[in-house]
């Protein structure tokens, strides 16, 4: 075991952040360009696009929850995480090829109606499919080598900063240099960020639990599933916002319809708009976690902290809905939604750690993500609605309404950090 983990030093959850950060910054590419490459190169609207993004939650339920399982009881490589982490870095690199060329597909095979919209699923699946491959297991990897506690929150903390650095990096390549540029620079930063980190890090062979984790409790149990019930109305609220926020920009901010073709020049506009919405929400969102949410969950708990996190984030989603009609107050108010955001990245995962039983962390953190894909998947069956919108200001009430649902489900659940 090298000395910087021995020792938790800085340097040891910089590195350990990487693989996370990897991850991150791929979802980050797909949040940025996926939406604006459906629109803008094959002519699909925010119900066609919706059906895209299911490839996403479904390659999620397929890939974590197993790998998660598996993950738990195998060693191969010289570690639990690392085989995973690795193949899922390369082949999500080699994926994101296919992202930018999409029209150039369509072109080529000449395909139209179904049977494109079928390639365009069938590529971001696999390419979800890759992530998802990968995501549990960098994230459980954090668990594996903390002791529960500051420490453990700590790495959590880090991993959201520098993941959410990188996060804010992409969205500004997207809005300033372009997206067709952002994608092909995550070609390249999505598989180093994957395999090399996972050598200097050393996993243990056994997970032992200790303490009130040792085994799944009928006191821990409740708890993880008022998590999982809370966490799951955060993210159809989290996940409408990244889908159809685009389509917010483009008919309430620009003045334009979803189905409306316009020159490249607007495109780009809206490109932009929608480049530094995000940059700005994950800005707040690498920045709060170590500085801020660390220091105050020190304070009142975790649980609290991210309790008034979720709370600012639903008053912020509502008074968007309710007000914001220009590109600088959703700049604004992307700050504020940023918050809840830091939240969702980094604190929640340790207070899932500290009500299950460590030893089978994969298999926990692989339902936990349940909590995630199947609102996703919720979240893509909107799109027919919210095309049919009159006002698209309403992608931004139902995101009020789920968080809002989210933070009543959050005051019946304990503080973990209470003895």
């Amino acid at each position: 075991m090298k000395e910087m983990q021995k020792k938790f030093t800085d340097l040891f959850f910089v590195v350990l952040s990487l693989p996370a950060t990897a991850i991150g910054f791929a979802l980050s590419v797909q949040i940025q360009c996926l939406g604006w490459i459906l629109n803008t190169q094959l002519g699909y609207d925010l119900h066609q696009i919706g059906l895209v993004w299911l490839a996403g939650p479904l390659a999620g339920i397929l890939g974590q929850v197993i790998v998660g399982i598996i993950s738990d009881n195998t060693w191969l490589w010289g570690g639990r995480r690392r085989p995973y982490i690795i193949i899922g870095g390369l082949i999500g690199g080699l994926m994101l090829i296919l992202l930018p060329n999409l029209g150039a597909i369509k072109n080529a095979l000449h395909l139209e109606g179904t049977t494109l919209l079928i390639v365009a699923t069938a590529i971001a699946l696999i390419f979800d499919l890759s992530i998802n491959v990968s995501f549990n297991p960098t994230r459980t990897l954090i668990t594996d080598v903390t002791p529960e506690g500051e420490l453990r929150t700590k790495g959590y903390a880090w991993m959201q900063t520098i993941s959410g650095f990188f996060g804010v990096l992409a969205y500004l390549i997207g809005a300033f240099v372009g997206n067709i540029q952002l994608i092909y620079m995550a070609i390249f930063i999505v598989p180093l960020f994957t395999v090399l980190p996972t050598f200097f890090i050393e996993e243990p062979k056994e997970l032992v639990a200790t303490g009130e984790n040792a085994v799944t409790s009928e006191t821990n149990l409740p708890e993880f599933l008022k998590i999982c019930f809370a966490h799951a109305f955060t993210w159809v609220g989290i996940q409408t916002m990244f889908i159809y926020t685009f389509g917010f920009i483009k008919e309430v901010v620009m003045g334009y319809k979803i189905t409306q073709e316009l020159p490249s020049q607007l495109n780009d506009q809206i490109g932009l708009a929608t480049g530094i919405s995000f940059a700005i929400l994950n800005t707040i969102g690498f920045i709060f976690p170590k500085f801020v949410l660390e220091p105050v969950s020190k304070k009142i708990g975790k649980v609290w902290t991210h309790k008034l996190a979720i709370l600012i984030m639903a008053i912020a989603y509502l008074i968007t809905f309710l007000f914001i009609k220009d590109k600088v107050g959703l700049f604004v108010m992307m700050a504020f939604i940023g918050i809840g955001w830091a939240s969702v990245v980094s604190i929640i995962f340790a207070i899932v750690s500290e009500v299950v039983n460590k030893a089978k962390m994969g298999l926990f953190m692989g339902l936990f993500n349940l909590a995630v894909v199947i609102p996703q998947i919720v979240a893509s069956y909107l799109g027919g609605w919210i095309n049919s919108m009159h006002d698209k200001s309403y992608i931004f009430l139902i995101s009020s309404v789920c968080l809002g649902i989210s933070f009543v489900i959050w005051l019946f659940v304990k503080d973990t950090d209470k003895k």
